[in-house]
């Protein structure tokens, strides 16, 4: 049995040999193709149409990846997303991952890469390339991410920073000043080894601290 994987892609001729890789997959199989997000909602009206896996770009017209990841992610939980994209922006991968992706890789990426994320998209839940992960979180090394104590309030903030908010609207939400929290930020930085942000989103993530 091999698993279904829909390709969400504007571009014709990259989703054409996108489907050609996949298809050479021995665990995978592409259902079909579409352009856009909107494309892709009114197929799944059919159960029939729902994958496994969607591999999908993040720049689209009418409805793109953000958005339509999302909407899986309301609608149709069950589903996985891999995002797929040019784009090496930490905030578009921030809100990619913020979104419901479960993975995020670059289109430049090796066949073989491509293969070992899709199953381990769909056997463990997940999956960063170590480009995409260096690139969000510098040095830091996944041994010692088991080793950190964090206490009850730093969780908390992890959790509020995992969101949309400010530093300023997480500190009014923890009845703390702005200066606190921004000790708290960077002591956990320091803790984790982290240098951004979106690294600490992923931490919070792995760590299932906080569930996309």
């Amino acid at each position: 049995m091999k698993y279904s994987v829909v390709i969400v892609e504007d571009h014709i001729l990259l989703s054409q040999a996108l489907s050609g890789l996949v298809n050479g997959f021995d665990k995978f199989k592409i259902l079909y193709i579409c352009k856009n997000g909107k494309e892709l909602l009114t197929r799944f009206k059919d159960p029939k149409n729902i994958p496994d896996i969607v591999l999908m770009d993040i720049n689209m017209p009418i409805m793109n990846g953000i958005e339509t990841t999302a909407a899986l992610k309301e609608q149709y939980p069950q589903v996985k997303v891999l995002a797929l994209s040019v784009e090496e922006d930490e905030n578009t991968i921030l809100k990619m991952l913020r979104a419901g992706a479960k993975g995020y890789l670059l289109k430049d990426t090796e066949k073989s890469i491509l293969e070992n994320a899709l199953i381990q998209v769909q056997e463990t839940g997940f999956y960063h390339t170590k480009d995409v992960t260096n690139l969000l979180l510098g040095s830091l090394n996944p041994k010692e991410e088991k080793q950190v104590m964090l206490k009850e309030r730093e969780v908390e903030f992890i959790k509020h920073a995992c969101t949309e908010k400010t530093y300023k609207e997480i500190a009014s939400d923890m009845c703390l000043s702005p200066k606190t929290i921004e000790g708290y930020r960077d002591s956990i930085f320091e803790k984790l080894n982290l240098k951004n942000r979106t690294g600490l989103v992923i931490y919070a993530i792995k760590s299932k601290i906080f569930t996309p």
